[in-house]
């Protein structure tokens, strides 16, 4: 069996990759006084009397929703609610397993953002915190926007800034590898959806250097009225120099390559006109924008995947368990731009002097300090 069929067979042995464990057994009737009626009536009064003790009185100070409409599931876009399902399990199970945290999926049957965002916020007392995912842009900026604005609790979508922290992650053990400065590199992203706007725009508040964007129509411009709303404004504060053209004009002289577009879409001849020993991070899932033996004939000289088979792996794994766990302990309101710099800062430093040595850029999903290490950084931003 290949990957897919094990996998397939697994969750037809398992029924569900998640399920609802009771914190405290209810063996006998004093249990059953306690934990439920008349003794719960108590802990009810003291949250009516103060809302703050709901995350002391309730599992809400250790609980997230992974919230999805279906629409851009993995590499197999707009699947619908119900055959996301198995990834939003997918993601309660990496939350507790990595970082202690309790999640429970939720898949939403519409597509409508006042629908989403009024449904989101109506359950939001049930959480302590609120994990995006697998919603496609350009609705998911609008979506985390109005949340954030109107939620008490933490919202985050992953898919955007989780994929950010952990690039940067990457991006600053790059840069020492290949004895890069901070602030004079030309980096190109290609992908300009969630993912992509989110990466440049972490990167640039960190300073590693000048952005470039491109999708599939090309170099994003600021004066092309061809874009949409949201690549407009990604325009305006990428690509100084206004450079038209493809993804090979603008890897021409480039530091850095990050790929989160389509397969196979850059050649070991764009590489090579990268300049000496470039970072490339094609992270297009499960088949790369260049493969990295093609990346490394090119004259790469780190090279990052989002694969598990292969080195490097930059995996958001390793950046919400830890981001949620950090959150929830200090009851912070947002996940701010901060606790994202300091997260990757945090993932970063798990790679020892002698990993770099060996190439290695970014640790482990299975390193057992990320999440806690994670946590604390994001703790010490509040």
């Amino acid at each position: 069996m290949n990957i897919n069929e094990e996998s397939l067979n697994l969750h037809y042995e398992l029924g569900g990759k998640i399920e609802v464990v009771s914190r405290k057994k209810i063996e006998t009737k004093n249990d059953l006084s306690l934990l439920y009626t008349p003794g719960v009536a108590e802990a009810c009064k003291e949250i009516h009397k103060d809302y703050d003790k709901s995350f002391a009185l309730t599992r809400r100070n250790n609980l997230v929703a992974v919230i999805t409409d279906g629409t851009a599931v993995l590499g197999l876009g707009d699947i619908g609610p119900a055959a996301a399902m198995p990834v939003m399990e997918g993601k309660c199970a990496l939350f507790k397993e990595f970082a202690d945290v309790d999640a429970f999926p939720i898949c939403l049957d519409t597509k409508d953002v006042d629908e989403i965002v009024r449904t989101i916020y109506l359950i939001s007392k049930s959480f302590g915190g609120i994990n995006l995912e697998d919603i496609a842009a350009p609705r998911c900026f609008e979506i985390e926007r109005r949340l954030k604005e109107i939620c008490d609790i933490p919202v985050f979508h992953d898919d955007q800034h989780g994929t950010a922290v952990a690039v940067c992650a990457a991006l600053i053990n790059a840069f020492k590898v290949t004895n890069r400065k901070m602030g004079e590199a030309k980096i190109v992203i290609c992908g300009a959806g969630a993912a992509g706007t989110s990466i440049a725009n972490l990167i640039m508040k960190m300073g590693f250097g000048t952005v470039i964007m491109v999708d599939r129509n090309g170099i994003l411009c600021d004066g092309d009225e061809t874009l949409t709303d949201a690549q407009k404004a990604m325009a305006k504060i990428t690509n100084p120099e206004k450079i038209t053209g493809t993804v090979a004009d603008a890897l021409v002289g480039a530091d850095v390559f990050v790929g989160v577009s389509a397969p196979h879409i850059v050649t070991r001849e764009m590489v090579s006109k990268m300049n000496k020993d470039a970072i490339v991070f094609p992270m297009a899932n499960p088949v790369p924008e260049i493969e990295p033996e093609d990346a490394k004939a090119g004259g790469a000289a780190v090279i990052g995947t989002g694969r598990s088979d292969l080195p490097n792996q930059i995996n958001n794994v390793l950046v919400f368990p830890g981001i949620f766990k950090g959150a929830l302990r200090s009851r912070a309101k947002a996940i701010t731009e901060d606790m994202k710099v300091a997260a990757a800062k945090a993932v970063a430093s798990l790679v020892t002097e002698e990993e770099l040595k060996n190439g290695t850029i970014i640790p482990s999903a299975f390193n057992p300090h990320v999440a806690d290490t994670v946590a604390k950084a994001v703790e010490e931003c509040i």
